[in-house]
């Protein structure tokens, strides 16, 4: 929002919601009656795949984007975006709604719009002619006139809200600013219309240019390569660069112009440090990664809630949203494309202090962890990411979800077994994720049940309530007898097998029932052990999250969710590799090896982590 919003700041819809796709309903049923009875011109059939097309479009530019700035060295501005930005820039797609009524309200009264021809070079020529004279030059003059004080704080401010910029921030603008913006863009389109050289095809390659520009300028990578410039000297008046236009979100009283510079450099308001920005930015920085967090995907629509996905379901937890039933062909051809991935993926990139952490992904799902036909499959990319990261002299790699699972390498033990002389330490996180659910049961607790496959986690919260004398009851005697086992002898007494349910702690992991839940009584307090959230089949009882934590406000770029965590909070094995890595510990935590418990608790307390209330 503008810092003293005006006028016309909101857009007509926004109290819709996510239902505001309905505005072109009646345009769409006119559409259809008109072809029925056999009166509709053709260009109406173009108008919503056209938007369709041009959603992709941005789409396709925020992923790629995102994707570059999480590996790139080419980053222009090294600053953190944050959630407030995602937020405010949620509604990019409002544009395109207003683009499509105006279309339609255009062929309805224009009647020189219709029955327009496919293609006439005349009329492209033209619209490029007016592009580059007219509408430059107006944008250039309607920019500025935005940037004086009492237009600025009433509309522009929004748009400079972003600092860093990502490819959609280019259409984040009150809905006046925007209508101001597309009476420009018409010109060429109105002039050759009513001239009676427009087409189909100039109409939607406009479109597409205006699309690109925007998108290209506002990433925060340098992508356009040095010898376009050398190769046509000119080139620099008449097309700008990411970098060019990064300097306007960061200097704000220079580079005013639209896609062609040279207006700036007419009114001499063009950066001097315009040039050696774009060849810094396109030379690059080459970035040392400290730590990595090895993940993998979910569920198949878990894809689109990946930071590369959709911007807006990656800034919330993860939940299956119903609208995403209505892609399943989308999602079906994501899930053929990942199969044939055989290399993990960068999707993030954090810092902490002087730490600088990625998250590389996995392109296989948990279903496909539960085969044993994958596992061999999934132990390669593993190990291939091991290697990969030991090879570019990262310190830790974190074994997310499950990617450390005790049947698939046994808690990553099986990577040491064949690189023994390792440089990178690898990290399960399971130490503090002992931790933070030992943390979180009530003071005072004297017993807890223990359901649930008994895993190294599950073990570990076992002996540390052992040792603080907490008696463990369990059910199963299947896993009485595996804790009996892996227990020293000294804190077997303090487990005990039972058939009562009627203890109000409950320490949770797989294979917990909705049954075995009923069982419990009103009040109890459920606390998961597991990577994966326990479904909530009581509202008399408390559920805990999954072992979490919060992060420190200096960890930065953090503007999406892990899985199904609330915002700015991360897995206890995440956050322990994060610990491990600014503490320096030379110690492995994977296979049957657990750090001291209370040790790595303190550690992430000292560095800014902290429990979820």
């Amino acid at each position: 929002m503008a810092t003293k919003p005006g006028l016309f700041t909101d857009w007509p819809w926004q109290k819709l919601g996510k239902f505001k796709y309905v505005i072109l309903a009646p345009w769409v049923a006119r559409s259809i009656y008109r072809y029925m009875e056999g009166s509709m011109d053709m260009g109406e059939l173009y108008i919503i795949p056209a938007l369709l097309v041009r959603a992709i479009h941005n789409q396709i530019w925020i992923s790629l984007s995102r994707f570059q700035n999480a590996r790139s060295k080419h980053r222009i501005v090294n600053k953190s975006i944050e959630f407030d930005q995602v937020d405010r820039e949620r509604n990019w797609d409002d544009q395109i709604l207003l683009n499509g009524l105006i279309f339609y309200v255009g062929l309805m009264y224009i009647p020189q719009a219709l029955n327009l021809p496919m293609w006439r070079t005349e009329g492209a020529v033209m619209m490029a002619l007016i592009h580059m004279g007219p509408v430059e030059f107006l944008y250039y003059w309607l920019h500025r006139a935005l940037h004086h004080h009492f237009l600025y704080s009433r509309y522009h401010s929004h748009h400079h809200s972003s600092i860093v910029t990502e490819p959609i921030t280019s259409v984040i603008h009150p809905f006046l600013e925007h209508v101001f913006y597309f009476i420009l863009f018409a010109i060429p389109m109105l002039v050759t219309i009513f001239k009676g050289s427009c087409s189909v095809l100039a109409l939607l390659g406009y479109l597409s240019y205006i699309d690109f520009m925007n998108n290209m300028g506002h990433c925060n990578f340098e992508l356009v390569p040095m010898r376009l410039f050398h190769l046509f000297p000119p080139l620099k008046y008449l097309m700008y660069t990411p970098s060019f236009h990064s300097l306007h979100h960061t200097q704000f009283r220079t580079n005013y112009s639209l896609f062609m510079p040279f207006y700036d450099y007419i009114y001499n308001t063009m950066d001097e440090s315009t040039d050696d920005l774009y060849e810094r930015s396109i030379q690059g920085k080459v970035e040392m990664v400290d730590a990595v967090y090895l993940t993998h995907l979910v569920t198949p629509q878990s894809v689109f809630h990946l930071r590369l996905g959709f911007a807006g379901l990656a800034s919330r937890p993860y939940v299956i949203e119903w609208y995403l039933w209505m892609v399943w062909p989308v999602t079906w051809v994501s899930m053929l494309v990942t199969s044939l991935i055989r290399s993990t993926f960068v999707v993030e990139r954090n810092g902490l202090k002087k730490l600088l952490m990625q998250t590389w992904v996995i392109p296989r799902y948990s279903l496909q962890y539960m085969s044993k036909g994958q596992r061999e499959g999934i132990n390669g990319l593993i190990e291939e990411a091991i290697l990969e990261a030991e090879e570019k002299g990262i310190k830790v790699i974190t074994l997310g979800l499950l990617n450390k699972g005790e049947e698939l390498n046994g808690n990553g033990e099986l990577y040491l077994q064949k690189h023994p002389k390792l440089k990178i330490r690898i990290v399960d996180g399971s130490s503090l994720a002992v931790a933070v659910v030992v943390n979180s049961i009530p003071h005072g607790t004297k017993q807890v049940l223990l359901r649930g496959k008994i895993t190294k986690t599950a073990y570990g919260v076992a002996l540390a309530l052992c040792q603080k004398g907490v008696h463990v009851l369990t059910i199963s005697r299947d896993e009485f007898e595996v804790l009996k086992l892996r227990l020293p002898a000294e804190m077997c007494n303090n487990v005990t097998l039972t058939n009562d349910y009627s203890t109000k702690v409950w320490i949770v992991g797989e294979g917990l029932t909705n049954e075995e839940q009923g069982l419990a009584p009103s009040g109890t307090i459920f606390i998961p052990f597991s990577q994966f959230p326990l479904y909530a089949a009581r509202k008399d009882c408390t559920y805990y999250s999954t072992p979490a934590m919060v992060v420190p406000k200096d960890l930065e770029n953090v503007h999406s969710c892990e899985n199904w965590l609330p915002r700015r909070v991360m897995s206890a094995w995440r956050v322990a590799g994060v610990v491990h890595a600014l503490e320096g510990w030379d110690a492995h935590e994977c296979g049957e090896q657990m750090l001291e418990v209370d040790k790595v608790w303190r550690a992430a307390l000292s560095h800014g982590f902290s429990p979820m209330v």
